[in-house]
Formats: structure tokens, C-alpha cells, sequence
């Protein structure tokens, strides 16, 4: 079992407070959350030498980056985590208007969305439990929606992170975490040594706004194959459009027990496994990262980290063919994820 500490972390601008929660385990791996957008600040993982390491990209405090953060950085992602075109979607015969901050899109969420709200914060047992109500019509996005994300860190070195969410209305509702790895160290800077494999050989190609065509592909002989263990940094520049990854993969067999991907950083010896019930999963190298102070005053820039984002697909309020992200008053929105630590043997 993990044990989990409470501090105060800062202040917003209308003078509520922000509180951050320390989750460790036996194994000394240490996870740091604050309640605000329900963000991942910090994670201590042991390299195979045991030595720690920071391995998430963040900032020193709310004032010196949270509070007008752009990149998500760690961040719990809703009401629709990724692009919806054109922001907009039908339901049931009612056209949807979503803000639109990401060119012609919405993306996580819109303008103000989960990762830039204050959350309700419990300790119970060993698990930090956050929860938030959503306003029917925030952001555009039909219903009241009750949110219940809990994080949990196991002895076996698993970060759980469990999402449940009920609404009044018909509405859609897709969430995610969004932290920023870099296995050497956040402050590393690029993501060298870095070896992805993504058991699937499926993604959703998009088209130049990033809304998928609706196709699978399995990119058979590129870059975007990732069944073969790739390593990351030596594929960025040969992905097409030249930004590297930013894809949705389609998990074919999704469960908490079946892997999603596995990254491996040789140097230091960590392994990150991640396991989700989700059927996709975004994996992005953080093309526009533009950060010029981080923790301890760390530039972040373009391919500093990575992010493994579970997810239903981009657009899919628009695709009826991909797995709905439609939740109804009787029904339960219910995902987890968790994503493993582990080093590669001496």
C-alpha cells in the first residue's frame, strides 16, 4: 500500500486554495498531484541502479507556469479529450457549437476545460480521489456531468489512474491524463534512447487539422509501424508532415490487462509498460513544446517528451463507425489506465 501526504501548494487568482498529494509506495516510486486540473507535477521512478528520477515534465508551481499552461502538461483532459471538427456534433437530432481553440477544432476539451478547473480532493485509503461537476452546456458540451477520477499507486510500481463519470443529459464524454514522459529525466531534453513498441498495427490517419479520414492503416514499412521496436528519436524527422507523432493508434484487444505500448530507455534501464480498457491511445512526442523554464528552470522544447494518452478516437461524435463516446443518463462512463514502471535486467 501506498501512503499519501496533503500540502498546500498555492493559490488562485479568486484566493481558493491548491493542494498537492504525495502517493509512495514501498518501492520509493513517488507520485505528486495537485488538485488543480488534476495534474501529475511529479514522478519519481528508480533507474536500474535505483537512483530516481524525475520523469514527467512540469512546472515549479502554479504561478510560474500552471496557471496559463497551453501544453497540458500532466494535466486530467475533458469534457472530449483530443479534436472534434469543426467543434461541433448531433445528438439525437440537436447540433452541438464547442469553442474552437485548436485552428477550426475543439480539442480537450475547449477553451477552459477539465485541466484548468479546481477539483474536489479526498483522501480514501490509499488513493487520492478527485472529483468535479461539469455545467450543463460548459464549453458546449450537453449535460451535467459528475466526474470521479482516482489515482492509486501500487506496490508493484503501477500508477491506476480510474474514471467515472454519469450525466443528465445525452452528451459525449471521452477523458485522459496527459503527462509529458522523458525516461532520462524531465529535464533531459530530447528523447534520445528512447525505444517505443505498439503491439497494435493499427492508426487513424488524419487529414491537415488533424481529424482523422475515418480510415485504418497499418503503415506497413514506415515509421508509423510501430509493432517492431522503433526508436523513437531516429523516427521523428521520417514521419510524415514532419511534426513526428501525433497519432491515434487502435487498440484491437483493449483491457487492463492487455499492453497498449511499452517504452524502453536503455541508458537508464526504466521500462514504462501502459495498459488501458480505452480503445485508442494518442501517442505524441511534443512537436510544439515551447516551455523556456520548467522545474528547476528546465527548457522544454520540441521532442522533450511523450505522452501515451488512452482514449475513444478523435472526432468520433462524427465518425459513427468508431467506438461511440456517447454516455446517457442511465448509463456509467467508466475507464482505467495504468501505466507500469520497470527496469531492464543488469
Amino acid at each position: 500500500m501506498s501512503t499519501i501526504t496533503k500540502v498546500k501548494y498555492g493559490s488562485m487568482e479568486d484566493g481558493r486554495d491548491i493542494y498537492q498529494y504525495t502517493l509512495k509506495n514501498r518501492q520509493n516510486l513517488e507520485a505528486r498531484i495537485i488538485d488543480y486540473g488534476g495534474r501529475i507535477t511529479h514522478l519519481f521512478v528508480p533507474d536500474q541502479h535505483g537512483k530516481l528520477e524525475d520523469i514527467v515534465l512540469g512546472y515549479d508551481s502554479y504561478k510560474d507556469g500552471y496557471d496559463k499552461d497551453e501544453f497540458y502538461l500532466g494535466a486530467l483532459i475533458g469534457r472530449y479529450a483530443n479534436r472534434i471538427a469543426k467543434g461541433q456534433f448531433s445528438l439525437d437530432g440537436v447540433t452541438y457549437q464547442l469553442g474552437i481553440n485548436n485552428g477550426p477544432n475543439t480539442n480537450h476539451g475547449g477553451f477552459r476545460g477539465f485541466d484548468k478547473r479546481l477539483w474536489g480532493s479526498t483522501i480514501e485509503d490509499d488513493k487520492l480521489v478527485l472529483t468535479y461537476t461539469s455545467a450543463d452546456l460548459e464549453e458546449g458540451f450537453p449535460g451535467e456531468v459528475n466526474v470521479t477520477v482516482t489515482f492509486a499507486l501500487t506496490d508493484e510500481n503501477e500508477l491506476v489512474i480510474a474514471y467515472r463519470a454519469t450525466t443528465t443529459k445525452p452528451t459525449v464524454i471521452n477523458l485522459t491524463s496527459h503527462p509529458y514522459f522523458n525516461l532520462a529525466g524531465h529535464s533531459s531534453g530530447d528523447l534520445k534512447g528512447h525505444v517505443i513498441r505498439i503491439p497494435t498495427g493499427l492508426h487513424t490517419p488524419s487529414d491537415s487539422n488533424q481529424i482523422p479520414t475515418g480510415e485504418f492503416d497499418e503503415g506497413k514499412d514506415t515509421v508509423l509501424d510501430l509493432r517492431q521496436s522503433t526508436e523513437i528519436s531516429e523516427a521523428l524527422e521520417h514521419v510524415p508532415r514532419g511534426y513526428g507523432y501525433d497519432h491515434n493508434f487502435a487498440l484491437m484487444n483493449p483491457g487492463i490487462k492487455q499492453q497498449a505500448a511499452n517504452v524502453r530507455h536503455a541508458p537508464s534501464g526504466r521500462v514504462l509498460d501502459m495498459y488501458t480498457t480505452e480503445p485508442g491511445m494518442q501517442f505524441y512526442t511534443g512537436y510544439w513544446l515551447d516551455i523556456p523554464r520548467g522545474k528547476g528552470g528546465a527548457h522544454y522544447g520540441k521532442w522533450s517528451g511523450f505522452c501515451l494518452e488512452a482514449q475513444k478516437y478523435p472526432d468520433s461524435p462524427n465518425k459513427p463507425h468508431f467506438p461511440s463516446a456517447v454516455i446517457r443518463p442511465d448509463e456509467t462512463y467508466q475507464q482505467t489506465t495504468k501505466y507500469v514502471f520497470s527496469t531492464m535486467e543488469l
